[in-house]
């Protein structure tokens, strides 16, 4: 069993940047698929990055060149830097995890909540 836990959302005017962080407990393997997703009011969970099996990175198209997702080994946390926000990417945003020993086996932080207004 995975525990998620995301941090980092905040309000934040257009233009601006934010970094939301995952942390994961116990751990994150080497082999596990990490994303981060985003829900705005009325619409449906969206994929915004991953890293797949440790090792390819995807980004949405709607934040390519904006957003960056990394995880820092050491202290089992997942990243999304965001730049050059827009009132678009209001939503609140979630941690995903997907085991890569079993792929049955997927984790759903609480979210945090990101507003992007002037």
């Amino acid at each position: 069993q995975v525990q998620l836990e995301e941090s980092g959302g905040d309000l934040v005017q257009p233009g601006g940047s934010l970094n939301l962080t995952c942390a994961a407990s116990p751990g994150i393997l080497n082999s596990d698929t990490l994303g981060w997703y985003r829900q705005a009011p009325g619409k449906e969970r969206e994929v915004v990055a991953q890293i797949i099996n440790g090792r390819n990175v995807q980004y949405s198209d709607s934040v390519k060149g904006r957003f960056t997702i990394w995880r820092d080994r050491y202290r089992e946390t997942v990243h999304l830097q965001m730049s050059r926000l827009q009132p678009d990417d209001t939503a609140t945003y979630y941690c995903h995890l997907v085991s890569g020993l079993n792929s049955d086996k997927k984790y759903w932080g609480p979210g945090t909540q990101v507003t992007v207004s002037s």
